[in-house]
């Protein structure tokens, strides 16, 4: 099992398998946040936290939902909210064990410009 963990522990976030790859995206938000994005489909992560332990961050488009905990303010996860809901969301891989981190190949995403993979994966 592999977990990610806020910095005061209140929010859990849990997944089977630890990722191959992790996203460095500049966007105008992830540059921000400093995150390393691991994707997963919404059924792979178990979220283990009270039900109002993350405040969400919804802006522009309102397709993305950013959390963060309540108590220590750390950036947890993001997932789609559009209807239907997407396959896919992110859960913030620096919130991993350094050992599960340093595993993973760090894909930089251009996503402030042209929307694509530099390194020509």
């Amino acid at each position: 099992m592999i977990a990610a963990s806020c910095h005061c522990g209140a929010m859990r976030l849990e997944t089977a398998h630890a990722p191959a790859t992790v996203t460095d995206c500049n966007c105008s938000i992830c540059r921000r946040l400093g995150v390393l994005w691991a994707y997963y489909r919404p059924d792979q992560v178990a979220i283990r936290c009270a039900s109002d332990a993350t405040v969400p961050y919804v802006w522009c488009d309102r397709v993305i939902a950013f959390h963060h905990c309540k108590i220590c303010g750390c950036l947890t996860h993001w997932e789609d909210i559009r209807e239907p809901f997407g396959d896919r969301m992110g859960v913030n891989a620096r919130l991993m064990d350094l050992e599960v981190l340093a595993a993973a190949k760090v894909r930089k995403f251009d996503g402030a410009v042209s929307g694509k993979f530099q390194d020509g994966e």
